[in-house]
């Protein structure tokens, strides 16, 4: 791509913007490995997406301070017992004052859950479902999200990756700024084009790199912006 730099331009940007090598070094995370990411419980992945599902649009640290009772309420998000419950106890529980009352949203744990459950009868668990997604095509890993679970679309699904430990990037308002500006997108970011637009983009810095799509985004959002150490 003719806009594209290079990742050792954009590299060094974020270097001098952090404070040198080390102090970047210092607030990059890589995503946890394909082995360990298999092995994660699938009731583990319905209770992190809840949470983000939740969190769109609402004050996350509320989110984050009831979510021992979310854990209660919901039998540690146990897909079988999810897939259980009946329509009668789903109303009842989104009414339990010690979560947060929103039946539509309480109504994607048990979807999510289905969802969940039938990615894992097909390829052993959903775990390793992700865990096998390619990320060269991570943007389809969100296509599929957004189609067969409860509101994943937008930036839930991918968030709720990344706090799983799935190598993904994220388009934060850094990330989509660099894009724009250096006109490889326009428009819409969460469009067709411009989301195989940003894959390539980071298919090619990947490919000089070495690092991993969470890596390459972390340091991109390090390299634009007002976050100046």
């Amino acid at each position: 791509m003719v806009n594209l730099e290079t990742f050792k331009q954009i590299h060094q940007r974020a270097c001098e913007r952090k404070g040198g090598p080390q102090a970047l070094l210092a607030v990059i995370d890589k995503p946890l490995s394909h082995h360990k990411l298999s092995q994660i419980d699938d009731a583990r992945f319905l209770a992190e997406f809840s949470k983000k599902v939740f969190q769109s649009g609402f004050v996350w640290r509320v989110v984050r301070n009831k979510w021992p009772d979310f854990e209660r309420v919901f039998f540690d998000f146990n897909i079988e017992k999810m897939l259980l419950i009946p329509d009668e106890m789903l109303e009842q529980k989104a009414t339990d004052p010690s979560i947060i009352r929103n039946y539509t949203k309480v109504k994607t744990i048990r979807d999510n859950a289905i969802m969940i459950d039938a990615v894992a009868r097909e390829h052993g668990s959903f775990a390793k479902f992700v865990a096998d997604w390619p990320r060269e095509d991570i943007i389809g890993l969100w296509a599929y999200l957004k189609k067969h679970g409860a509101r994943l679309g937008g930036n839930t699904g991918p968030y709720g990756l990344r706090a799983m430990g799935k190598d993904t990037f994220l388009l934060t308002r850094d990330v989509v700024g660099y894009f724009t500006k250096r006109n490889i997108i326009s428009g819409s970011h969460q469009s067709k084009r411009s989301l195989s637009a940003i894959q390539h983009s980071f298919n090619e810095l990947q490919q000089q790199s070495g690092l991993s799509l969470q890596e390459l985004s972390m340091v991109i959002s390090k390299s634009v912006g007002d976050n100046y150490q």
